[in-house]
């Protein structure tokens, strides 16, 4: 079977600005594949060039094995749920989820029958007679997906759509997206700037920075075995060890990486440092330490006891936990 989506030496230029460059990049079919990356990193670029709401400067894109240089939306088999959901506020939400069956000319009974199913797989079924204003920020983000999975695409495109729900709302959402994902094995392309998202949701995550990838991998990869100090410190807000502090570790004047829930506040060998700071996190307290001018960050989990500011610990971790990076 082909690649869902397939970039070969994609580029995307807007005058001198290098959107994305030079790209490669392949998306298994049935695969639930999160772009993660800074605002103006490509990421969204990468989902309008699927879309074909942009098109390559130069290089070839193929979904399912379909060229699709100069092909239009509308002529995709893909679908787009966006932030905003941009549903139709004169239109009930039936209708809202018809609208893109009666573009394709599918009879009113058909299309309204679809649109009841499809409003059942995001579990708003009865919805149908209401009107968006009716509805909550969470149940409106329902819809959007309804109104794009009637149209049964093999490709679905999330561009950041949780992002204006609140936090225990959205992650019920990240909850219900996988499940609804693997239900119908259709593949998801998701946008997204937030780490926590990319990694409890995905199968896999590319890192975006200034129009390229930094790196693709399991969301355990990314976390654990990060390539880059840009990949380190993005995704979460690792410990960024310059190489001559790695150096008197290892041996090796490589830059590295240490999370912070590896380090541990021990009696007794490990290195003296000073706490600086502390952020109550609920289920744990984030340190700030100084050793020997490094600043580096801990997680005390909670019911342990924590360093005030100003006193001296001792800390430790396990040599394995120690990740060193590429060179460049």
């Amino acid at each position: 079977m082909p690649s869902a989506v397939l970039f070969s030496k994609i580029s995307r230029h807007f005058g001198a600005v290098r959107a994305i460059d030079d790209l490669d990049l392949e998306i298994a079919p049935g695969e639930f594949f999160a772009m993660l990356g800074p605002s103006g990193s490509g990421k969204t670029t990468c989902l309008r060039l699927i879309a074909g709401f942009e098109q390559p400067t130069s290089g070839h894109l193929e979904i399912f094995g379909e060229t699709m240089e100069g092909v239009p939306p509308y002529r995709r088999n893909v679908n787009t749920v966006f932030q905003d959901y941009a549903l139709f506020p004169h239109m009930n939400i039936a209708e809202n989820v018809a609208y893109g069956l009666m573009i394709r000319g599918v009879g009113k009974a058909e299309r309204l029958r679809a649109a009841g199913e499809a409003l059942e797989m995001v579990q708003l079924p009865g919805y149908g007679a209401r009107r968006p204003g009716q509805l909550s920020g969470g149940q409106r983000q329902r819809v959007a997906l309804a109104r794009a999975l009637v149209n049964k695409p093999k490709v679905l495109l999330l561009d950041e759509p949780l992002g204006a729900l609140d936090l225990k709302l959205r992650e019920q959402m990240q909850e219900e997206l996988k499940v609804l994902q693997r239900t119908l094995d259709i593949t998801f392309v998701f946008v997204t700037h937030d780490q926590g998202e990319a990694l409890s949701m995905a199968d896999r995550v590319a890192v975006f920075s200034d129009g390229k990838i930094m790196q693709v991998g399991t969301p355990q990869d990314i976390y654990q075995k990060p390539r880059s100090r840009f990949v380190a410190d993005f995704v979460g807000s690792s410990n960024v060890l310059p190489p001559d502090f790695v150096e008197t570790l290892t041996g090796l004047s490589l830059w590295a990486s240490l999370r912070p829930e590896a380090i541990t506040i021990t009696d007794q060998g490990g290195y003296e440092a000073q706490a600086i700071s502390q952020s109550y996190l609920g289920g744990s307290t984030r340190l700030g330490l100084s050793l020997n001018g490094l600043r580096l960050n801990a997680v005390v989990p909670a019911g342990k006891p924590v360093p005030e500011s100003g006193e001296t610990v001792r800390i430790d971790w396990d040599r394995n936990a120690l990740h060193l990076m590429e060179a460049s």
